[in-house]
């Protein structure tokens, strides 16, 4: 009997190939595309997950004001946090303070830039799953001065030979570092991803003087999942106490669970985090695709049903039960689906390192065969079997053979609503992903094209260190003498992103009553080469560079006179209207009293997902990149110069480089991703849309062959027979556009909230959406009707 229903069901595909490739088709893109989003969001959802003690582990977050202004949150403590929680809270076994830097690494000829260079406690082993193949995880990093490798970058200096006891020469001063273990390479599904770890004392931080100066990343280890919660609630009045004499200053800490940073935390681990808002909607969107898919296997069955009426009429008369019927229609589906599933095996292996690239990860293929996968595939092929086969084989198995062979099944309106609420359902969703992509493509070319008050074009962005600072003199007018360069300008800080968190007053507010600020020590030509513009007063000088070149942090303040440049909105909060801000006297941390000389105009020194709050420019000695700003040419021959330069000037580091807008584009990276995945996305349902139409549109038309004869025996053209049949598919596409419009532009104006600059959302955009989706429409039925208007009608009307 199964041998039998297989013969049939292989010999009816093959005899209506046009309609299995279609199916076929269907379900492959619907269930690669959930497979492939199911590889990604186990990917994301695996983060941190063999840390086998990270249900105990949490980061913790600083939370600060001083008595007035807004209040500033992140992930980032002083050394003192963990020493003085874990004295106070019995409930913390262990904990870790970590530190990413940038260094530059020489070993014999070998000199490379290590962007990730982690410095931690040696308790790190403690709390995380960081297999050490030589060393010894409780030695290896107790004391200053020591570093351990993973498994590649061990290879890269290395080669074959044992690195253990070996010296490396860290930073322009070439600290000599003693290799005291190599870690295999860290799992691409962790919030840290280092390839060198140094011990933290290295670093020289006082661990006891102050909770500012936070610098680092504390994670705490509980003695149960429970205490989090335990101590979290024990800090405010911890704090409160040990800053009882410190006026009205504001600081409380709070805690993450460690395995919610990645997708729930607003603030970045080492490694950039995922937004879970982002995969709710890329998993709907993949869900919403599988079932256009299915739903187009159910209108072209369905509109297959009237060719295959007398084949089950006859198989009817000849004594076939509704169940063997049943059965057969069902076995053609799950021979459809299992090829379909085949195919998808093969398009996702294809298309892995294609979506890796899209979403900017690193998912292997061995993920693939888990058992998470595995299953969640298996389940689709399920639900598509029943969902997709069961309501065609149902209709078809309770055709009336009565009916059917005298003719007059062609005029029955069974199953007619659902196919149409399929079809508006299909349609829907390729308006709303529609709209959603014009949306998000808006406000994209909004962040690229909106003026953020500096130059980010042609500005080249070059690493600092003190031996660089020590002749920086002579290596700008060095760097100048290159055809095409006009400032070189220092600074701690790109201005596209400025993350120096400080506190601010003017003189006549108490020095209790201090403000958070935003703020970057810079030289005389970092406004030039960022392009920033000043309002009222002028830039710093040369001289006023000299003149703080001897403070330091412990001199007597009263000795002490920074100029100061800030934004407007800075002048506004310290009370000032910013014409009349030059000249006032104000302080940056009570540490550097001083003046103010210029006030520049407001710009974007953060994410535009944020207002522009208020910022210092104050001069220093110090920095960590230089901002190169060039004129419009051959940028291939500048970086060419200043290669050259280099390698004169610093031979002591590689050379490389940024570009000012690469790095401004990068902080938009999930908002980029997510762009590009509604263009596939919704190009990919309007395809299934389209396909699902043509199966209805199809139907339609066997149903009304013999009408669309007999008007054209009366004089009906071709125009008219594609009016006559378009006219009811454009009012499902009307009653698509009023359920998905409304529903885009609750969504859509959501996901903008989170943006405090963003576009409006312009009733053009939906008229553009329903103008594609009727043209669409259009074209898919007018094809389809002018292949019915062209067939002969007397061929028509002949057959019974």
């Amino acid at each position: 009997m199964f041998k039998n229903y297989l013969k049939t069901a292989l010999r009816s595909l093959f005899k209506n190939r046009f309609y299995a490739v279609i199916n076929i088709f269907s379900l492959t893109v619907g269930l690669s595309c959930c497979i492939l989003i199911t590889l990604y969001i186990a990917h994301e959802t695996s983060y941190d997950r063999f840390h086998t003690k990270g249900n105990r582990i949490a980061r913790v977050i600083m939370e600060y004001n001083f008595g007035g202004g807004s209040t500033t949150t992140g992930n980032f403590t002083s050394t003192k946090v963990l020493p003085a929680f874990k004295r106070q809270f019995p409930q913390i076994e262990e904990g870790v303070r970590m530190h990413q830097l940038e260094r530059v690494i020489a070993y014999e000829d070998k000199l490379f830039t290590e962007k990730k260079v982690m410095f931690a406690d040696s308790t790190v082993f403690d709390l995380f799953n960081f297999p050490l193949l030589q060393g010894n995880p409780k030695t290896a990093l107790s004391g200053s001065k020591k570093i351990i490798l993973t498994q590649s970058t061990a290879r890269k200096y290395f080669g074959n030979t044992d690195p253990v006891g070996k010296i490396l020469f860290i930073s322009s001063t070439r600290t000599p570092f003693e290799v005291t273990g190599i870690m295999a390479d860290i799992p691409v599904n962790s919030q840290m991803r280092f390839d060198m770890l140094a011990s933290f004392s290295s670093l020289e931080a006082n661990q006891e003087r102050t909770y500012w100066n936070a610098n680092y990343t504390t994670y705490l280890m509980m003695r149960s999942p429970d205490d989090i919660k335990t101590v979290e609630a024990k800090i405010p009045g911890f704090i409160k106490e040990e800053m009882k004499d410190q006026g009205s200053v504001h600081l409380t800490y709070f805690l993450e669970p460690f395995f919610s940073i990645h997708l729930q935390s607003p603030y970045d681990s080492f490694e950039p985090n995922n937004n879970i808002l982002y995969i709710y909607i890329i998993t709907g969107v993949a869900l919403l695709i599988l079932l256009i898919a299915c739903f187009t296997y159910i209108n072209l069955n369905t509109a297959r049903s009237l060719e295959r009426a007398k084949e089950v009429g006859i198989r009817k008369t000849a004594g076939a039960t509704i169940k063997q019927i049943f059965v057969q229609f069902m076995g053609e589906s799950v021979v459809l689906t299992i090829l379909a599933t085949v195919l998808t095996v093969i398009t996702v292996w294809l298309l892995l390192p294609l979506f890796n690239q899209l979403t900017d990860k690193e998912i292997p293929i061995s993920l693939f065969y888990s058992k998470t996968i595995i299953l969640s595939l298996l389940g689709a092929v399920l639900i598509i079997i029943l969902l997709s086969g069961s309501y065609p084989a149902l209709i078809v198995s309770r055709f009336q053979p009565i009916k059917v062979l005298k003719g007059s099944f062609a005029r029955t309106s069974s199953g007619n609503t659902l196919r149409r609420s399929l079809t508006v359902f299909q349609f829907g969703i390729s308006l709303f992903l529609l709209v959603s992509t014009f949306i998000i493509q808006k406000q994209l070319h909004f962040i690229r094209n909106k003026k953020m008050g500096f130059n980010r074009e042609q500005v080249i962005i070059l690493p600092s260190d003190s031996k660089i600072m020590s002749t920086i003199g002579v290596f700008r007018a060095e760097l100048k003498k290159i055809p095409g360069i006009t400032y070189v300008g220092r600074a701690q800080h790109s201005p596209h992103n400025i993350i120096g968190g400080y506190n601010m007053r003017s003189a006549q507010m108490p020095s209790n009553a201090q403000l958070n600020v935003k703020a970057d020590p810079v030289d005389e030509e970092f406004i030039p080469a960022a392009g920033l513009e000043v309002l009222y007063g002028s830039n710093f000088s040369e001289k006023d560079i000299a003149n703080v070149q001897d403070y330091t942090f412990d001199m007597d303040p009263a000795l002490k006179n920074f100029p100061f440049i800030i934004n407007e909105t800075a002048a506004r909060q310290l009370g000032w209207e910013p014409s009349k801000a030059v000249g006032q006297k104000m302080f940056l941390d009570d540490t550097r009293p001083g003046y103010v000389k210029a006030v520049i105009k407001d710009f974007h020194f953060a994410s535009i997902h944020n207002p522009i709050g208020p910022l210092v420019l104050f001069p220093t000695q110090w920095s960590s990149i230089l901002l190169v700003k060039t004129t419009k040419g051959n940028i291939s021959t500048i970086l060419a110069g200043l290669e050259n330069k280099w390698k004169e000037l610093a031979p002591h580091r590689p050379f490389q480089f940024k570009f000012l807008d690469d790095e401004f584009n990068s902080m938009y990276t999930s908002e980029i991703r997510l762009g590009k995945v509604f263009n596939i996305f919704t190009g990919i349902s309007i395809l299934l849309a389209c396909i699902g139409l043509l199966g209805l549109c199809s139907y339609a038309a066997q149903q009304r062959i013999k009408e669309i004869g007999i008007r054209k025996i009366m004089g009906a053209g071709v125009t008219d027979i594609i009016r006559l049949m378009s006219a009811d598919f454009i009012k499902l596409s009307l009653i698509s556009m009023a359920i998905a419009f409304p529903l885009a532009f609750l969504s859509i104006n959501k996901w903008l909230q989170s943006f405090a600059y963003r576009i409006d959302i312009n009733w053009w955009l939906f008229g553009l959406a329903a103008v594609i989706g009727l043209a669409l429409v259009l074209f898919t039925t007018g094809l389809l009707a002018a292949r019915a208007a062209s067939i002969n009608p007397v061929k028509n009307l002949r057959t019974e």
